[in-house]
């Protein structure tokens, strides 16, 4: 799919829609679309729209009780941290942490003894996120937390520093995703591992969407090809990667009402819909030890791959 051929452009496009979401406190009260959330209509305007989508990715109500305020903007489409199986004493890292909502969730699970880090290249974001310190601090008694301005095609950490990357709904917004695998790459300490949410394509979107300015701020425009995601994590050197769309989290866009998908709707074919083109995917992959040998690939039973 062809992309914006300014990433400089694409960046500061991205950038101000989620300055503006950081400002208004969550995605539902923005005044554009937002990644992998929706517009004002969406929901309404209250805090319970952000738990209503998070409880559907995938997120527990224990989970979400347990978030600083504000932290959920709203901005999922999926659950990496369940995905990635944190266990005490690791270093995770989030890829476009926004308000620290998933960060938060991870610093619980590594303790004491881990550490989570989460990287954004808004400062609004970042502003947001480190409010909450204190009082995630003071809910769990930890100070394992930390949040660090960047681009994720060009991550502010050493070589082989990370146990587990996460990232909801993000990587693709960026205009050089196969940078953003290669880096993750580098940043994994060898038998690392991935655990992503994002959107991905089933098959090309028709041109008249990809003009839309808010598909691109709401990770539809961004999308690749499932196919083209497992391609560049392959050659970005991880191995055992698999892929698992989830085609209900379009489903439930669609009917929620969501401004923007209504749009999309509006531009597709006639006799389809989103959910033939677009999907919340889930994605796993390993950073190989020098005693592997070999990669794979794979889709879970019944799933595509593109």
């Amino acid at each position: 799919m062809k992309q914006t051929s300014d990433p400089e452009i694409v960046r500061q496009k991205v950038r101000a829609g989620y300055s503006q979401i950081a400002v208004a406190g969550s995605a539902r009260r923005s005044t554009g679309g937002s990644c992998c959330g929706g517009t004002p209509s969406s929901f309404g305007s209250t805090p319970v729209d952000s738990e209503q989508l998070a409880r559907h990715v995938g997120y527990t109500a224990e989970e979400l009780a347990a978030l600083p305020e504000g932290a959920n903007m709203g901005l999922s489409c999926g659950n990496p941290n369940a995905l990635a199986l944190l266990r005490p004493g690791e270093v995770v890292l989030d890829l476009g942490s926004g308000g620290g909502f998933d960060v938060f969730i991870a610093g619980k699970k590594v303790g004491a003894s881990g550490r989570a880090i989460g990287v954004d290249m808004t400062a609004e974001m970042l502003v947001k996120a480190r409010k909450n310190l204190n009082s995630y601090h003071q809910a769990t008694g930890l100070e394992n937390v930390e949040f660090r301005l960047g681009e994720i095609e060009h991550l502010p950490l050493a070589d082989a520093a990370v146990d587990a990357i996460i990232s909801n709904c993000v990587i693709n917004l960026s205009p050089d995703k196969t940078q953003v695998w290669r880096e993750m790459a580098r940043v994994l300490k060898p038998g690392g591992r991935v655990a992503v949410s994002d959107l991905a394509l089933l098959k090309p979107l028709p041109p008249a969407i990809l003009e839309i300015v808010e598909a691109l701020v709401g990770c539809v425009a961004g999308a690749v090809l499932v196919s083209e995601t497992e391609r560049m994590a392959r050659e970005a050197g991880l191995t055992d990667i698999v892929l698992n769309p989830k085609s209900g989290y379009i489903d439930g866009m669609v009917d929620w009402q969501d401004p923007l998908y209504q749009k999309i709707i509006a531009n597709l074919p006639d006799g389809t819909k989103p959910g033939e083109y677009l999907t919340s995917l889930e994605i796993t992959a390993r950073k190989p030890t020098t005693s592997d040998s070999g990669s794979s690939c794979g889709c879970k039973p019944g799933s595509c791959c593109g």
